[in-house]
């Protein structure tokens, strides 16, 4: 089958199909998974009112039933109307505080960004992808011992091009080595367009150079040239963002949290996408079905101008095909192809990698790969992926390469799915675990190595079915949150309907407030499995009008929680001084403060999933002390009116504690925590899983891009999804001569 004249392989040209048919029904779904369920200021107030409809329950109860005394009369007057009445004007006045907030800015244009501010926000990226890709490039071993010289030039098929005049001017060429970074990266700056398409088969290295070339045009970055940012081409839905710079905006918004700071304009991260401020590097074109990979490359033709720079990576045949499709090739775009690795040079690299004494098979292995000798082996190592398989299954941990004389002259698929076996076991053993901060790259905890390749095959087939990227925070997506959230409501209900039982010394009252508590929870924690993380930012600096904006709403809410308890008193200034003054207080050490710190910082950033699910998780603390400090404002109230000191203190944080939780547009934290033990009771995952892929990345089996786990190469995340039955258990391949399975 030929494509314009472009021979296509066959058999990938069917698994293409194969794949595009089965990932069709689940294209959509990469785009909108990167959406949250935002917490709707409607439902505060819902819930509000359901709290407010609570006190004026408790106080016909107090007025129908029979009391024992005038104390309890007094108690249940004090504690159970005062703090619900309270909670209910909170979140009624929080629903419409956000509304108004909302109202404003719709109506409100923005300022628009000045050059200065542009510039700031440029160097802040650049400082935060350099960090990131930092260490990825030590990970990847891209430099050490050297670079794997692996041989690029203008692909030979001139029907994948553009036009050459639009390209460069005078002659179209890369004549270079990727172990030569600075003159590719200097070839690329001699384009016309600066647009450049990296293909080649699979595990050629064109992650690889992707990489090498961003942290090459990182370095040499001179004054008004954008800033590149690698992002991976799964996560663009076209259907959801046909034009390039939005999807662009939406992921510089959510991988660098730190352009929404204080210091920056409203929308920093749009203004960057659409001023051509950014050089977006599009990894991984070939990894979605045909059509999605068609809809990419017709919005890149459609919604990029003369300024728009790109750097795209793609598998050949999937890179055929695709233009075929579109019937157009990539405007002005250069496109280099991979040319295979001899095996004198792939002999060389291994030979540099070996330590001063290797294993005496080595020079065996060495010479029948220069001399032909091993055809197989030769194939295999043509790839850097194949040189990087045979360096972490053998060189690394030190084994006898016996088996690559063996296997290397049989089929180079079974050597292949050797190397892959061999990988997990030969990182885990060939890399102990240390708590040395020297030794960033190694793990910090002890695995079984058949564990790791289980829970591995678990996310393999997670993201053949959703999309190529692990998010600790989608792990809640993918079981059913029902029941959890039921249970978690009724917890919640229950305890506070036995604490404001205990208080009020009226069971009636404690039921009834503990289903509408229960109802409000099973509402309000809807959105907590669908939120993406949070970041906490205490910045003074800059957020005078908000401190003043938060005293004012405060002022609000307090007169409201006064003029309500005034008419729930009939008339007492005491019960309105006191529902007034506790709202005012509960509403700026809650809602005002988390409305606050809800804000990142520029050092506080999605600089990797670590740093996303720390921040989150510290973001839950402030929230649930701040609570506390209301349920202990709460204690001193029920102290005041006479309740015992441990059940007002007590119940006092309890509840204090619950509606902290409740606050914030940021749970996935607490998402997240709720989800682990349900996936770890049934082997899927580690009780400890983000430690767990925290060091799955230091071994070098997945990658990071901002805060997401990749699979470091398709070929190993694809190894681990065929090697499954249909029941569910690992299909052990048969033992070769070797003993190795």
């Amino acid at each position: 089958m030929n494509v314009r004249g472009f021979p296509l392989n066959q058999a990938s040209f069917h698994a293409s199909l194969l794949r595009s048919a089965t990932a069709r029904s689940h294209a959509g779904l990469v785009g909108r998974t990167y959406r949250q369920r935002r917490p709707d200021p409607k439902a505060s107030v819902a819930v509000g009112v359901l709290f407010l409809a609570t006190a004026f329950l408790i106080l016909l109860l107090v007025e129908e039933l029979p009391l024992p005394s005038g104390e309890v009369r007094l108690k249940v007057l004090n504690i159970a109307q005062i703090l619900v009445t309270a909670t209910g004007v909170i979140g009624v006045a929080n629903g419409l505080v956000q509304l108004s907030s909302w109202w404003r800015k719709s109506t409100k244009p923005p300022p628009a960004p000045t050059p200065a501010d542009i510039d700031k926000a440029k160097d802040v990226l650049a400082g935060l992808v350099t960090e990131q890709w930092r260490n990825e490039a030590v990970l990847r071993s891209l430099g050490h011992p050297e670079p794997i010289p692996v041989p690029w030039q203008s692909t030979e098929h001139e029907e994948l091009m553009d036009h050459p005049r639009l390209i460069a001017r005078g002659a179209l060429s890369f004549p270079s080595l990727s172990d030569n970074i600075t003159n590719m990266a200097n070839d690329f700056r001699a384009l016309r367009c600066r647009r450049l398409v990296i293909i080649g088969g699979p595990g050629t290295g064109k992650t690889t150079l992707a990489v090498q070339l961003l942290m090459e045009l990182l370095r040499t970055r001179l004054p008004g040239e954008p800033v590149p940012v690698l992002l991976s081409a799964a996560r663009w839905d076209t259907e959801a963002h046909p034009q390039l710079h939005d999807w662009l905006a939406e992921c510089l918004g959510m991988d660098y949290p730190a352009l929404h700071a204080e210091g920056f304009g409203p929308d920093t991260a749009r203004t960057l996408a659409t001023r051509s401020a950014v050089l977006p590097i599009l990894d991984g074109l070939d990894e979605l079905p045909a059509e999605a990979r068609a809809g990419i490359l017709t919005a890149l033709n459609r919604s990029m101008h003369d300024s728009d720079q790109l750097i795209l990576t793609c598998r050949t045949t999937q890179f055929a095909e695709s233009v075929e499709a579109v019937g157009d090739a990539l405007a002005a775009a250069a496109v280099i192809e991979s040319r295979p690795l001899s095996t004198r040079a792939a002999a060389d690299y291994l030979q540099a990698c070996l330590p001063a004494r290797p294993h005496h098979v080595w020079p065996r292995v060495l010479d029948a790969l220069r001399q032909g000798a091993a055809p197989d082996l030769a194939e295999v190592a043509a790839t850097p992926l194949g040189l990087w398989l045979v360096r972490a299954a053998y060189i690394a941990p030190r084994q006898d390469p016996s088996p690559l004389l063996e296997l290397g002259q049989g089929d180079p698929s079974v050597l292949n799915d050797h190397l892959c076996d061999r990988l997990i076991p030969a990182l885990v053993s060939s890399r102990p675990p240390t708590d040395d901060p020297a030794e960033p790259f190694r793990p910090r905890h002890a695995w079984d190595p058949e564990q790791v390749r289980q829970w591995l095959t678990y996310l393999s087939q997670l993201l053949g079915r959703d999309s190529y990227d692990v998010a600790w925070w989608r792990l809640a997506r993918y079981t059913p949150t029902r029941s959890v959230r039921l249970a978690l409501s009724l917890l919640c209900g229950l305890v506070v309907g036995i604490t404001i039982g205990f208080l009020t010394e009226m069971p009636v009252a404690g039921a009834a407030t503990g289903l509408i508590s229960a109802f409000a929870v099973m509402i309000m924690i809807r959105s907590w499995f669908t939120e993406l993380p949070g970041y906490a930012d205490f910045q003074l600096h800059g957020r005078l009008l908000f401190i003043v904006r938060s005293l004012r709403d405060g002022l609000v809410v307090g007169l409201l929680g006064a003029l309500v308890g005034w008419l729930m008193s009939r008339g007492q200034g005491s019960g309105a001084l006191m529902i007034g003054l506790l709202s005012w207080l509960g509403f700026e050490f809650t809602v005002g403060l988390i409305r606050w710190v809800e804000y990142p910082t520029d050092t506080t950033t999605a600089r990797s999933p670590r740093s996303t699910w720390q921040a989150d998780r510290n973001l839950t603390l402030i929230r649930a002390l701040s609570g506390l400090m209301i349920g202990l404002m709460g204690g001193v109230i029920g102290l005041y009116a006479g309740i015992s000191p441990p059940t007002a203190l007590v119940g006092g944080l309890l509840l204090g504690l619950l509606f902290g939780l409740m606050l914030g547009s940021h749970h996935a934290w607490l998402a997240y925590n709720l989800t682990i033990p349900r996936l770890a009771t049934k082997g899927r995952l580690p009780l400890r899983a983000m430690r767990f892929l925290d060091d799955a990345h230091r071994l070098g089996l997945l990658r990071t891009e901002g805060p997401f786990y990749q699979f470091r190469n398709l070929e190993l995340q694809k190894h681990l999804s065929r090697v499954e039955s249909g029941s569910g258990e690992r299909r052990r391949a048969p033992p070769d001569r070797f003993g190795f399975e």
